[in-house]
């Protein structure tokens, strides 16, 4: 079982950034493939970004290709999802997820974080 926890949501003004955090915990953590997913008001969940378990290869969704960066530190077992650029169409709950890395661009994780409110202003 893993355990997810997220940080670093809030409010901006689009052009503006932010960083989140999340943290796993639990056995099997180290090796993950974590990523990051959204769902804006009123529409269903899509993945944001993921990061494989050893932190060499990534994925982005078109829509945030150029603007968003995932990272990852396996000393912490933390993934990062810097956010440049915001626009009002971001705004979104985002979840933290873990699980195998080949799946998430498809929209599947085994494990989630509680999700975390991002707002972006116009």
């Amino acid at each position: 079982q893993v355990q997810l926890v997220e940080s670093g949501g809030g409010l901006v003004q689009a052009g503006g950034s932010l960083r989140l955090s999340c943290t796993a915990s639990g056995r099997g953590a180290r090796e993950i493939g974590m990523g990051w997913f959204r769902r804006p008001p009123g529409k269903e969940r899509e993945v944001v970004a993921a990061i494989s378990g050893s932190g060499t290869t990534t994925y982005y969704a078109d829509s945030v290709k150029e603007r968003f960066t995932i990272s990852r530190d396996n000393a912490k077992i933390t993934i990062y999802l810097q956010m440049n650029s915001l626009k009002p169409e971001d705004t979104a709950v985002y979840y933290c997820a873990a699980g195998t890395f080949y799946y998430m661009p498809r929209g599947y994780g085994d494990y989630w974080g509680q999700g975390i409110q991002v707002t972006v202003s116009s």
